[in-house]
């Protein structure tokens, strides 16, 4: 009747005689083994996946540790000092790209690009906000290729090298950045050059301000030629980056109008304040 227990195609069938197939099939069948073959690629495959995975994690992080430094570099007494250190940082970062790399030799990137993606974003936004503040300029995708460009020289490859002189593989990794990562770890500065300018506010540097706003304004131009012809991804960042230059234009226009009328200790609190309505505006919008 309706709502009985079905039996399934394979219960008509004696468990000896399942058994009896089970014993049958031959192990060295070209079948079986080109099964084997397929499983042990998958397998390697998945495990080369978890890997860019964990790496990705760790350039992550490290990315934003570098990130929360620099954010420093407006309060510090010697900047010199903190943009040395993110360099340090950055190193490091790169020499787990680096693994990245050799872990992609021979490989397709796309087939791996959702794993390495959000490491490669973060560390875009941390290299891009040095450069900003080292240059009042964006770096461009291709000097950061270049960075990524790696050679055998740290001590422990000298080592491996050493002792496996006869392998011929070449000693030379790169990882080339889409534009696609670009964009969206541009876009993602944005919000860090916001938060600058706002604490640099709050250290009495007024002309900050204005600088970012102009360059802000120079990044929304440029990712409004987008618009969404481009990925999904990069149409769905600028919101973020529209919010960011509001932030940013808000501030100026309260340094200009009322800049002289408002201490300059009390300046950072008004522009929290008008932050947090215009996010209260823009989420009931």
């Amino acid at each position: 009747g309706s709502g009985g227990f079905r039996k399934r195609k394979h219960d008509n069938f004696p468990h000896g005689q399942r058994r009896e197939e089970k014993e049958n099939i031959n192990p060295s069948s070209d079948l079986m083994i080109s099964f084997k073959s397929f499983q042990q690629e998958l397998d390697t495959r998945h495990d080369k996946y978890e890997r860019l995975v964990k790496l990705s994690r760790d350039i992550t992080i490290e990315s934003k540790r570098t990130i929360f430094l620099l954010h420093r570099f407006t309060s510090a007494p010697n900047g010199e000092e903190i943009l040395n250190e993110s360099e340090v940082k950055l190193d490091a970062v790169r020499r787990k790209i680096k693994q990245v790399a050799q872990e992609l030799v021979g490989e397709d990137i796309y087939q791996f690009h959702r794993a390495i993606s959000p490491g490669l974003q973060e560390y875009i936004e941390a290299v891009s906000f040095q450069y900003f503040i080292k240059t009042r300029s964006l770096i461009s995708v291709e000097e950061i290729n270049k960075q990524l460009t790696f050679s055998a020289e740290d001590r422990e490859e000298t080592t491996n090298t050493t002792s496996n002189s006869h392998d011929k593989q070449p000693h030379t990794w790169s990882l080339k950045v889409t534009p696609v990562d670009y964009l969206l770890g541009v876009a993602d500065l944005t919000g860090e050059l916001m938060r600058l300018c706002i604490s640099s506010v709050g250290n009495g540097d007024i002309d900050t301000p204005f600088e970012l706003c102009q360059f802000l304004r120079q990044i929304y131009d440029g990712f409004t030629f987008i618009g969404n012809t481009g990925p999904y991804e990069v149409s769905k960042k600028l919101y973020t980056l529209k919010q960011s230059l509001a932030k940013v234009e808000n501030a100026c226009y309260t340094l200009k109008v009322r800049g002289s009328e408002i201490p300059k200790h009390m300046l950072a609190d008004v522009f929290s304040t008008k932050t947090e309505l215009i996010d209260q505006e823009e989420g009931l919008s």
